[in-house]
């Protein structure tokens, strides 16, 4: 009834994609650098322009420039997309070298107050969230160690470097299911899904790499376990903070730490709220579909976030580059009203939120699942643990 290829759109070539003005949208993300740094040396009404230009510059710009519905051939090759690859690792020095060049020039700094250093680490913090989590969520997709390794020194950067192993052995094999940490629940305001999330995310990875582990009859202390990586560039990256900016670097370094995983978990709330996968008994459930994730197709917004929004596609093929990542229309994935810079303000007012998406979920329910009549044990997590 539902087929799983996308449809409506132009569908992009090769020779298109290849082309330095293809990629060039996407490489928006770079002017925060410079912003940065100008709200660093400035302060004052300055420290404003980062929020600014990434929540609300682009949803305005998304209302301006409307939907790109679009995709690219799916099977083109690396070769054709190096605008685009370069684009993520270039971040990470980039990243590294503004967040503790900037820890290192205002730690003593007098020409900004205290307030006005915790506001422009909470812009550092949507940047290193929006942008860096975001761009080490495509690079630990990948298989070449380069890349793996700079999406884990983004990570570290904010303290998260368990979500590699949580995104890839847990969410992907596990989303829509109770076993799924990130799978926000039918009526699950934000404020109760924040702490579940933090705690579960953390406790689930750990344990999945722990399970690997034991299936080669080893135990979770074996230096294999990528957690002792997590934790050696988590424990470099704090020591730099207190060695560039003393404590007040290092309280700096934690505040933009904590915007980021803020930012993360409010996009991963919106990204599959209510969306659940049926449960076939016995603790086995369907495969996941592009309907188990919520699509949004806002051209603006997906250049800031190189199609994150596109997340339909991404569950249903994991690691297609983010260029290659095909629209769903709205017969195949269900679709948000708006992009993530919207919406995720909205996750923050729980009455709002519930009365935009709320009504969605059940239209949802009913359109691909209409033989289920009781839904309570999928709004309280209660049905069986997948197998």
């Amino acid at each position: 009834m539902h087929s799983p290829e996308p449809l409506t759109g132009t569908t992009l070539t090769a020779s298109t994609l290849a082309r330095w003005q293809s990629a060039a949208p996407f490489w928006c993300s770079f002017l925060l650098i410079p912003l940065i740094w100008y709200a660093a040396l400035q302060g004052g009404w300055t420290l404003v322009l980062v929020p600014l230009s990434t929540w609300w510059a682009f949803a305005i710009l998304d209302r301006m420039l409307g939907l790109n519905v679009n995709n690219a051939d799916p099977q083109i090759d690396d070769e054709d997309l190096g605008w685009y690859i370069a684009l993520t690792q270039l971040w990470a020095p980039l990243q590294f070298l503004t967040l503790f060049g900037l820890i290192w020039f205002v730690s003593d700094s007098d020409h900004l107050s205290t307030i006005e250093k915790l506001a422009l680490f909470f812009g550092v913090g949507i940047a290193t969230g929006t942008v860096g989590i975001n761009y080490s969520h495509e690079l630990m997709h990948q298989k070449g160690k380069r890349e793996r390794w700079l999406g884990d020194i983004l990570l570290a950067m904010v303290l998260y470097s368990h979500f590699r192993s949580e995104h890839l052995l847990v969410h992907h094999r596990y989303v829509g299911t109770p076993r799924d940490p990130v799978t926000a629940r039918y009526n699950e305001g934000f404020h109760r899904f924040y702490p579940r999330v933090l705690r579960e995310s953390l406790t689930s990875s750990f344990a999945a790499e722990k399970n690997l582990l034991a299936r080669k009859e080893l135990p979770w202390t074996d230096f294999s376990n990528p957690f002792f990586r997590y934790w050696f560039l988590q424990g470099v990256m704090l020591l730099l903070a207190l060695v560039l900016g003393g404590w007040v670097g290092l309280g700096l370094f934690l505040m933009q730490a904590s915007v980021a995983i803020w930012q993360l978990e409010l996009v991963n709330y919106v990204e599959h709220y209510g969306l659940t996968r049926k449960h076939l008994g016995k603790g086995k459930y369907e495969h996941v579909k592009p309907h188990h994730s919520w699509n949004a197709a806002h051209k603006a917004s997906n250049w800031l976030l190189i199609n994150l929004q596109r997340h339909s596609d991404h569950h249903y093929k994991p690691n297609r580059r983010f260029p290659l990542l095909q629209n769903h229309a709205e017969d195949e994935a269900p679709q948000l009203p708006y992009g993530y810079p919207v919406m995720t303000v909205a996750a923050m007012i729980p009455p709002l939120w519930r009365r935009v998406m709320n009504p969605r979920v059940r239209h949802w329910r009913r359109l691909y699942y209409p033989e289920i009549a009781d839904w309570k044990p999928y709004n309280r997590a209660n049905n069986p643990m997948p197998r």
